[in-house]
């Protein structure tokens, strides 16, 4: 029996250690099942409390803290399970029954102090459990500015797009006011920035899963909707106007879809590696042309007829749309034009382009 609890409690401290090696020290994508399971656990009441209400603000409200929480419970339930792990230690090597294991195995972990042993295997399990303890919280205290300092560089671009796409952002809507201003020439500055950003974003968010969670600080902000409508509209861009500048479009286009599937690929969503360019789009022809119209309504040039840019446009599209639609779903994204489907019905309504008003004579 006490060779059962030493193995049980082998099992239980490693484990516990490679999921912690794999949320906060390995600098890649290394999907921790345990984490997965405390965090989703997490943040089920929390949807199952947002999925009773249609409003997008008061789901934003409600679904908010259930990233941060996840996080909390995450750090405290794996100093619960290396209290446990190391009791049923402490149990193993001495016969001490499960309270005093407990005590014993809590004294050491969190340095209190408050038990001791002068038995030599019992305090070599005590200086380990010591060790633990300290590394554990130091690795705990080292993890929160990343993850926020990440959050944070993630959430200046979405910010600067709210100007340049409406809220909540929409890829003919970016075209439209870079019209409007005459500034359609730095479109490829915008087009840079966002390839960068999507590089960055394919990075951390992989790397600390948790992130792709985190909502926005205004309920019409969200940074799976501002990507698509940036990738919309380089789309767009290249369908109607070919003879454009490509480079700087073409490659973020190319980083925003290389994003989504990185993270596609740390959720274990399947998806088509090699779509063909007459595959179907959920987005429908008719919502392309009110899309183009507006675009034209506001003085937006075309060297293409909308009818001759959709089959480049879904070409393009049918690259990222599926894993957009899903993610989005999947973190009930604030409704947008063009973004597919939630988990319950919300009213999608266009943004809403401002007045240019220009001095007159």
């Amino acid at each position: 029996m006490r060779a059962l609890l030493g193995v049980l409690g082998v099992v239980v401290v490693l484990g516990i250690y490679s999921s912690v090696l794999r949320t906060l020290v390995i600098p890649r994508a290394s999907r921790s099942g345990f984490t997965q399971i405390v965090q989703r656990l997490v943040h089920r009441p929390f949807q199952l409390v947002a999925d009773q209400f249609g409003s997008a603000e008061t789901k934003d409200r409600v679904l908010a803290p259930a990233a941060p929480v996840a996080i909390v419970v995450t750090l405290m339930s794996w100093l619960v399970c290396f209290m446990g792990g190391y009791a049923l230690l402490e149990a193993a090597v001495s016969g001490l029954g499960p309270q005093a294991s407990l005590f014993e195995a809590g004294s050491s972990l969190f340095t209190l102090g408050f038990a001791s042993s002068n038995r030599a295997t019992l305090t070599a399990i005590d200086f380990c459990a010591a060790a633990t303890g300290p590394v554990v919280i130091g690795l705990q205290i080292g993890y929160l500015p990343t993850l926020y300092g990440a959050y944070a560089r993630r959430e200046t671009e979405v910010t600067m797009l709210q100007a340049r796409a409406g809220s909540p952002p929409w890829g003919p809507e970016i075209l439209v006011r870079y019209a409007q201003v005459e500034l359609l020439d730095s479109l490829t500055d915008l087009f840079r920035n966002w390839e960068r950003w999507a590089a960055e974003v394919s990075e951390s968010h992989t790397t600390y899963p948790v992130l792709i969670a985190f909502r926005s600080p205004r309920a019409t902000r969200n940074w799976l909707v501002a990507l698509l409508s940036v990738m919309d509209a380089a789309a767009l861009r290249l369908a109607l106007n070919p003879s454009g500048p490509q480079a700087e479009v073409r490659m973020a286009l190319r980083a925003g879809f290389v994003c989504l599937r990185d993270i596609a690929d740390v959720r274990g969503i399947p998806y088509d590696r090699d779509p063909h360019p007459d595959d179907p789009l959920q987005l429908d022809y008719a919502e392309y042309l009110r899309g183009v119209a507006r675009m034209a309504d506001k003085g937006y040039p075309m060297e293409r007829t909308p009818e001759e840019a959709w089959p480049h446009f879904r070409g393009w599209r049918v690259n990222y749309e599926t894993l957009a639609y899903r993610l989005a779903r999947d973190i009930d994204a604030v409704p947008a034009p063009w973004s597919g489907t939630r988990r319950t019905t919300v009213a999608i309504s266009n943004p809403v382009t401002p007045v240019d008003r220009r001095p007159v004579g």
